[in-house]
Formats: C-alpha cells, structure tokens, sequence
C-alpha cells in the first residue's frame, strides 16, 4: 500500500513513511493510493470475531509492507483494552461510547496506535522524532498520554489559551517527561496554521524530523475506522439500515468511518454534527466551502473553522459533491440546542451526554425527521466528566470523578506561553 498527498506534488511513500512525515513535503495530507475491499465473508461473520481479530483484518491491508503480522496484533492487543460499549437511548437510536480508555476521550485509540507504531519504526534507532500537534481540547491529553516516556519521541503540544476545559487543560499539561505544552494566544486554527506551517519550513526540516500526531497523521486517522466496525458487530443481529451521526471538528473521526463504509461496510448514511463552526454544513447547503475562523462554543473540540480532513472526504468521493450528497449530510447547532439536548437526553433515557455527544445527537434527531425508519447510532466522544461545569449546570447535578481524572486534578500545570509561529520555530530549534 503506498499513500499519495492529496496536493499531488509529492512522491508516493510508504505507510511508515507517511507515519513519520506527517504531512507530504508539498503540504499535502496523505491518501491510501487505493481503499481495499474486505470480504463478504468478514462482514457475515463479524459476530464470530473478537474486536482484536476485527481490528486486525481491517488495518493490515494498510500496514502489511512495514508492520508484520505479529507486532500488529501486539500492538492492538494494547491499543484495544478497554471497552466500546453501544448504549440504547430510544427505540430507534443508539450511543457508541468512546470514552473508555486511559484520557476518556475517543482519540486514544489513534493516539495510542501511532505511539506504538512509531516505537516500533524507532527501536533500536538513534534517531529521534518530535511529535508536532494542535488540540482543540481532547486530541492533547490522548496524545500526551499515548506517548508518555516512548523512547526516541519528544512530544510538543500546541492548544489554545483559554479554550480547553480545565481537565483537558490538566491532561497535556501535567505530565513532563517528554511532553511539552505550548499555550497558544489564540484560537485552534491558529495553533494548526502554526503546525502546518512548521512541516514545510525549511529551516526546521533540516534540523528536525518532525511528524504530526493530529488525525492529519495517517496513523492517528485510520485506526479510528474500528468504532463504526465495533458498532456494526453489536447490531448485525437486529438487522437495522444503520446511520452515523458524528460530532465533527477536523472530520478525521466520520471520513474513517467513510473509509470503512467504502471497504464494504453496510451503511446508509453519515451525519456530521457541528456547532456554530458551521464550514461543512454550508458546504453541504451550498457547495462553496468557505472557511472562517472558529468560534468558541462549550464543545469546544469541535470548534475548527477550517476542518483539514474534510479533503480526504471529498477525494473519498472523487471531488463529486453531488455522489458525496447522498452520503453525508451535515447540520449545525447552538450552545442553547445542546443544552437542551443534554436535558432531553437525560430526561429521556436518564443518560448523562457530553456536549459533543449531544450535538450528535441532535444530528440524529434531525436527520430522522424526514428518515424515520432508520436505525442511529450518535458518537459519545468523551466522557461528561471532562466538561463538567457544563454539564452540572445544565442538569443541576454533580459528577463523580473517574479514576483516570483524579489521579491528575492536584498535579500542577506546566505550559509555555507563545503567540507567534517564529516563537514554535525557535523553541523546535532548541
């Protein structure tokens, strides 16, 4: 398998290659030249298959040139401990929740990948390699923790002042070792300009290999095919047409689930839930995608102006809106909407959303007022503990702190205050 930059100016390389640069030389997002086709047989019998095993089938096609068989089951043997359990709300409408690993976040499944896979590029090497990524809140702490003390990495961390709820805050800031934080005088996209500006930099590409951990990497993106693959194992027994509805901010989480739909996947369509960071659904109104700079909301992953992995959709769908239409609708909504989502949801089901599970839920509910004989499936991205001011306020309720929380609400926060990319480029010199 080789990956081709979506810019198209860049030669094509290998999985691991990809893994390690990051972003192509001429500034591209890497691309799988083609997307295989797993069997009828695989989807048949997915039952039968442990998440290991479905884990293990779907990535390998990807992988096989760089990664043997044995070093990948091991590394998703790691990466795969903790649970993805399917949650019912209502009669035609389920929750995936993906907070169950070590930073309550979905992103520690793509964190925790990479992390191994690229210990595994660098065993043994004197090389060393620094992760370069932006947050917008959850992506940090998956990060951060994922790469704790991996020889031969140093991690550099770049999120926006105040714009991250206090836990996240305290997952990327708290842990030293080869972890750095760098707080950012300005929005996410500011932090994610700074990156990519930083991957076509001359002056650091000489004296610094760097790569991303953001889902622009492909080893952060691809792995996060498994949920809807998970999701489907639960359900094939009932039978349902099956819709996704995903909380969309950089759009890695729903084009890996497009992904996996085009490998073979049954699935009817695909929802992607903003706020008030609404790019992509008036791309979807209009066909003019216009980026503008992101707006603070309280679910504040998703606040991205100019989402980086909507082009990996579009050339999913070979830059044909109207073949893209009839797969993906995309709808946005307001601090007040997922408020009162949060309450509905509670009142409804006694289940206790996130604001971005809650804004995908309210893609659901929307898209099903004109398909009501759909089955759906909303993402539940982290756990509501890590936004608990909001949460507690809406519900009028306290929240009990898991045990991967508190083991850091008393250890201090140590960032680096930067505004300026010439300050991100002096300190990677360094």
């Amino acid at each position: 398998m080789k990956f081709y930059s979506l810019n198209k100016n860049a030669p094509e390389v290998s999985f691991k290659e990809a893994v390690i640069n990051g972003i192509a030389p001429d500034g591209g997002l890497y691309f799988p030249e083609k997307i295989p086709q797993l069997p009828a047989s695989f989807f048949n019998d997915i039952q039968d298959l442990s998440n290991l095993e479905i884990a293990f089938r779907a990535l390998m096609p990807f992988v096989k040139e760089d990664i043997p068989e044995a070093i990948l089951r091991e590394i998703l043997k790691e990466v795969l401990d903790f649970d993805f359990p399917l949650v019912p709300i209502t009669k035609n409408i389920s929750t995936l929740e993906l907070f169950h690993g070590p930073t309550m976040a979905f992103k520690d499944v793509g964190a925790r990948f990479m992390a191994r896979c690229l210990g595994y590029f660098f065993k043994n090497s004197e090389d060393k390699v620094t992760v370069l990524v932006a947050t917008s809140g959850d992506t940090g702490g998956a990060v951060a923790n994922g790469f704790l003390g991996v020889a031969g990495v140093e991690v550099v961390i770049l999120y926006p002042s105040g714009k991250v709820s206090d836990i996240q805050e305290r997952q990327l800031t708290t842990l030293g070792q080869n972890i750095t934080a760098l707080e950012v005088n300005g929005t996410f996209d500011d932090c994610q300009r700074m990156v990519k500006r930083a991957f076509v930099d001359p002056s650091l590409i000489e004296s610094v290999q760097l790569t991303s951990a953001n889902s622009i990497n492909v080893a952060r993106w691809l792995p996060q095919m498994l949920y809807y693959l998970f999701a489907y194992k639960n359900l094939k027994a009932q039978g349902e047409e099956l819709v996704f509805s995903v909380p969309s901010g950089n759009f890695g989480n729903i084009c890996a689930g497009m992904i996996v739909q085009r490998m073979g996947m049954p699935v009817r369509h695909f929802i992607a839930s903003t706020n008030v960071n609404d790019t992509v659904p008036k791309y979807m109104q209009t066909a003019k995608y216009d980026p503008k700079p992101s707006t603070a909301t309280i679910s504040n992953a998703m606040d991205v102006g100019d989402p980086s992995n909507f082009i990996r959709i579009q050339r999913l769908y070979n830059d044909d809106f109207s073949h893209l239409k009839e797969n993906l609708s995309s709808y946005s909504f307001t601090d007040k909407e997922t408020k009162e989502a949060i309450k509905s949801i509670y009142a409804e089901a006694g289940y206790i959303a996130d604001p971005h599970g809650a804004v995908g839920y309210l893609g659901l509910r929307k898209y099903q007022e004109t398909h009501p004989d759909t089955y759906g499936i909303f993402m539940e991205t982290a756990h509501p503990v890590k936004f608990m001011d909001v949460v507690s306020t809406t519900l009028n309720t306290t929240l009990s702190l898991p045990p991967q929380i508190e083991k850091i609400m008393h250890k201090k926060k140590v960032s680096i205050a930067i505004s300026e990319y010439e300050e991100l480029r002096k300190f990677l010199l360094k």
